[in-house]
């Protein structure tokens, strides 16, 4: 009994902070924040490939900033529009969000929950949490950008035309939301129930419809997730073999763990499963559970959101072609990123 309180007690948090950025988003979201990104990105000057790179910049920003499922599920739907509108294939804008969100949640702890669950002895804010994996997030941003636009390369070839599209926004309650959620994941160690606070005065002053939130925030999927990372929590905790075998598996062995363990059992409840207590290379194993869901649509709630919001806009995601990506990019962007971090902080992997 022990086992669980103790494992429900490091996820809960991750599961507050996740719901109260989603809510921000569907506010941000009402306020035409998101499409007015897109229009401007339509409007932007330069070919295919260039669209294509600041497409990438805009979901490396919202994932850093509010979260990568807040990201899949509110800029897919942009990201599509945006190819349609300009008349290219819409492949790589499409599998661009999904490995663009993974690869960049390594900025900030609200950037993917597995962050909160991997570190969550530490408390440290937001700051300190970017001071030490920003060389890592920004390679793993850059090679995935890279990676992209070789697999792709055929499609984003063709032209497109600039569209002078606009689309209406109004700067009130979901910036200063935004603004306020950035602040407080930055400042605080403990950000969770203040940024759920902020979610829920945001759509309460809004006055968002109870059927926006319920497509955004789908509490069933939420507490399936939640429990199946409490379960092996408590059997991570009864049984500390995978977390022993970390300890001798050095920074690599521990990052590609990681990786293999999130395909397998999604991010979420690997990260619970393997840290009962501090690992012995946290931010190593950090990177793999991050960057691995891209091998597989296993690997992350994010690669499930996609899937549910790219098949409702009549887009054909692949599981195939995910992969077959995935299986040039995570080892790339995984190397990069360990690289990079050991570069930078050789003594906090």
């Amino acid at each position: 009994m022990a086992g669980i309180w103790g494992a429900a007690g490091q996820v809960w948090p991750a599961f507050v902070l996740v719901t109260g950025l989603l809510l921000v988003g569907v506010v941000a979201e009402q306020d035409g924040l998101f499409a007015a990104a897109g229009a401007a990105l339509a409007r932007a000057p330069g070919g295919t490939r260039v669209a294509f790179v600041w497409s990438l910049a805009l979901v490396a920003v919202v994932t850093a900033i509010l979260n990568l499922d807040t990201s899949v599920v509110f800029l897919t739907p942009v990201l599509l529009h945006l190819a349609r509108v300009r008349g290219v294939d819409e492949t790589p804008f499409l599998y661009g969000t999904v490995f663009m969100s993974n690869a960049a949640s390594l900025f900030l702890p609200g950037s993917n929950l597995t962050n909160l669950i991997t570190l969550h002895g530490e408390h440290a804010s937001g700051a300190a949490f970017l001071s030490r994996m920003w060389a890592a997030a920004i390679v793993a941003v850059v090679v995935t950008v890279v990676v992209l636009i070789a697999a792709f390369r055929r499609e984003l070839h063709l032209a497109a035309s600039q569209v002078d599209e606009r689309a209406p926004v109004r700067f009130g309650v979901g910036i200063v939301a935004v603004a306020v959620a950035t602040v407080l994941v930055l400042t605080l160690a403990a950000p969770a129930l203040p940024v759920l606070t902020v979610g829920i005065a945001a759509v309460l002053v809004d006055r968002v419809g109870r059927s926006a939130i319920r497509g955004v925030v789908d509490a069933r999927v939420l507490a399936g997730l939640f429990v199946v990372a409490v379960a092996l929590g408590a059997v991570g905790r009864w049984w500390n073999g995978p977390a022993s075998l970390l300890g001798h598996l050095g920074r690599v062995g521990t990052a590609l763990a990681g990786a293999v363990a999130a395909v397998c059992v999604n991010n979420l409840p690997a990260a619970v499963l393997l840290t009962p207590h501090a690992p012995a290379h946290p931010r190593a194993l950090l990177i793999g559970l991050n960057l691995g869901p891209n091998l597989a649509v296993t690997g992350s709630l994010s690669a499930y959101l996609w899937l549910r919001v790219a098949r409702s806009l009549g887009a054909r995601p692949s599981v195939r072609t995910y992969s077959s990506v995935g299986v040039v990019l995570v080892p790339l962007s995984l190397g990069a990123a360990l690289g990079a971090l050991w570069l930078v902080a050789p003594g906090r992997l």
